[in-house]
């Protein structure tokens, strides 16, 4: 009897880890650039877990309070950012990226802050550093809190995410030479997600970035455990390539999804999540830029245009 019991739990355990396969992603703030209170910010966790990462940070507050009201928690706000978010992982330091963190900083709790080493020295002298901000950070400008502190990050080397199921690798990019930028792969036992922050394409920014990141991924996408690429896309395609300024528009964001095809074959990037990130809401720039991905979306990729608070799942 025991024995039959045993195996009954083993099964319920087996089928209850393959019903939670895949990622969870609140999404806290989706637009790019001047739209104060919705600006990139993405919280994601395992599916079955409550313990998320936050990518980016430009909004926090309003994205929390918007999913309460979407009804993605059953929790209050103060909840969410004081014992979901458990750090946060910042591509690049300009102000739609880390804002909302920093406004936040005081009434936070102690978290990591995950970057690569030059936005950690921005963040260092130009923010929490008592005049611009308090320093709540390990480092720095005296007394340092050591509220946040900082982890940083090395090229392609594995990284825990503290508190969490979740390690992440980092990747330079570049945002309009000589501003970096940084992609995150985001793994959970054996199942991934991409995160890309502001980022050119290689043949206007002349780097090889994107088609480094795309090698990395290219046999994770084979396997089917690459489970969903966040990329950027700011202006519509009538926007020049001289005025991209580190950034992708829709025939850029096929380009580079076309060079991840000849690496992993196109028959596998059919129904591949993409998450469309930081589009630029100024006109009709929305539309026009959903109407152009749509068209051109030759590979048969799953588009996704997230809405702040309202919760996805990427499987």
């Amino acid at each position: 009897m025991r024995n039959v019991v045993a195996v009954l739990v083993l099964a319920i355990m087996s089928f209850t880890a393959y019903a939670q396969n895949g990622f969870k992603v609140v999404p806290l703030g989706v637009n790019g650039g001047e739209t104060d209170g919705n600006l990139s910010a993405y919280m994601l966790a395992p599916a079955g877990s409550d313990a998320y990462v936050c990518l980016d940070a430009g909004t926090v507050s309003n994205g929390i309070s918007a999913a309460v009201r979407e009804k993605t928690f059953s929790v209050d706000a103060e909840t969410v950012l004081k014992k979901y978010i458990k750090g946060y992982l910042i591509s690049h330091p300009h102000l739609d990226h880390i804002s909302g963190m920093i406004i936040n900083s005081v009434d936070d709790t102690v978290k990591q802050v995950y970057a690569m080493e030059h936005c950690i020295g921005v963040m260092k002298a130009h923010y929490f550093n008592w005049q611009s901000w308090p320093n709540l950070a390990s480092d720095g400008n005296a007394p340092a809190l050591n509220k946040y502190r900082y982890q940083q990050l090395t090229e392609s080397a594995e990284t825990a995410v503290k508190e969490t199921e979740m390690s992440v690798i980092a990747f330079p990019l570049s945002h309009s030479k000589p501003y970096t930028s940084t992609a995150f792969l985001v793994r959970c036992r054996d199942e991934y997600v991409l995160y890309f922050g502001d980022t050119g394409p290689d043949e206007v920014e002349l780097t090889g970035h994107m088609k480094r990141v795309w090698a990395a991924v290219a046999p994770l996408v084979k396997s089917g455990r690459l489970k969903g690429v966040f990329l950027e896309v700011s202006y519509p395609n009538a926007q020049p390539d001289r005025h991209l300024y580190g950034h992708l528009t829709p025939k850029w964001f096929m380009k580079e999804l076309e060079i991840l095809a000849e690496l992993a074959g196109k028959a596998q990037m059919r129904n591949l999540n993409v998450v469309v990130t930081h589009i630029k809401p100024v006109g009709n720039n929305a539309e026009t830029i959903k109407k152009e991905l749509n068209e051109a979306n030759s590979l048969g990729l799953r588009l996704i245009f997230p809405r702040q608070g309202v919760g996805l799942t990427l499987k």
